[in-house]
């Protein structure tokens, strides 16, 4: 599997210049505000987001100061959004780390991310990039549309897939299409190409979502058992409505009753699992991310040969074969 160390050295020198952007970006006179920014600067994630953004922009074309900015802006924005999802979730821990909100409280979480969600408005306006804002804006409309739906459907366990893929659409591909719309937009790229970038955005988001439903089901914890996470959270994910569709009536029911009635009993949570793994669930979904991964693969066929292109394969492949 391509490390994302490989997949980020045509942009190597782009990526170094960003994060000391982005952290320009996060600067504030309220001491409060900087310590929270840099405890957030050092527990960066895999800084896809960007990656994809600047991609995009140098296959086709240059990278300029109008990719920085939309580079910013979507971090910036994703940034908040998992700041607050943090507080809706009454998470502790963000990627092996303790959340805002657990060292901070909520009310802190929820200003903080209020604030960079301020920034991502006052660097567009500053920089008259307003097509870029508009782009940004749209896609935390749509996440938030998902995640609302998400939680509406949550109370009735009643998730269809094509619900499923709706909700999925709004609250992770979309952001992955904005990320390659933005280095597109950046680029100066024609409406038609941005489409197809676009296309591609989805295809992957699609599958990167569906890996992270087979996490649930594949990896596991210290006890070496599944971790049936988003089972003990009532979350419908892929593998367990194809599980569903697929069993009897009967078995169907006592299913929904175990996740609606013992989603805190881990030996009730391990039943839904071995369920889920013994009916043909996670075959159906690893076969959806592969149909999502080629479709993704196919777009970039269609543009010229290029270190970036390659890039973009490797991405394809990294978010198929990842462990985490």
């Amino acid at each position: 599997m391509a490390k994302l160390a490989d997949i980020k050295a045509p942009i190597a020198h782009e990526m170094m210049e960003f994060d000391k952007r982005f952290k320009s970006n996060l600067r504030s006179n309220t001491p409060i505000v900087d310590r929270v920014m840099n405890y957030m600067v050092r527990r960066k994630g895999k800084q896809l987001r960007p990656i994809l953004v600047f991609l995009t922009a140098k296959m086709l074309g240059e990278v300029q100061d109008r990719t920085y900015v939309g580079a910013s802006l979507i971090e910036l924005m994703h940034t908040a959004t998992l700041v607050h999802d943090d507080v809706v979730d009454d998470a502790d821990m963000r990627r092996g780390f303790f959340s805002i909100n657990a060292l901070w409280k909520n009310k802190v979480a929820v200003l903080i991310g209020d604030y960079l969600l301020s920034k991502v408005l006052l660097l567009a306006v500053d920089q008259k990039e307003y097509e870029l804002l508009g782009t940004v804006s749209t896609a935390v409309k749509s996440m938030s549309e998902g995640e609302l739906l998400q939680i509406e459907k949550a109370r009735k366990l009643d998730i269809t897939e094509d619900i499923y893929y709706q909700v999925i659409q709004q609250k992770t591909a979309v952001l992955m299409e904005t990320c390659c719309v933005v280095g597109a937009q950046s680029a100066n790229a024609s409406q038609e190409v941005q489409e197809k970038m676009q296309r591609f955005g989805r295809e992957l988001g699609l599958a990167f979502q569906i890996k992270d439903d087979l996490f649930d089901f594949e990896k596991v914890n210290l006890t070496g058992k599944p971790s049936g996470i988003d089972i003990k959270e009532q979350k419908m994910t892929l593998p367990l409505i194809n599980a569903l569709q697929n069993a009897t009536p009967a078995k169907r029911k006592e299913v929904i009753r175990i996740i609606k009635k013992h989603h805190n009993r881990p030996k009730k949570v391990a039943e839904v699992v071995d369920f889920v793994r013994n009916s043909g669930g996670l075959d159906y979904a690893r076969e959806k991310m592969e149909n999502h991964l080629k479709n993704a693969s196919e777009i970039l066929s269609t543009f010229p040969s290029s270190k970036e292109r390659d890039a973009l394969n490797e991405v394809i492949a990294y978010t198929g074969a990842r462990k985490k």
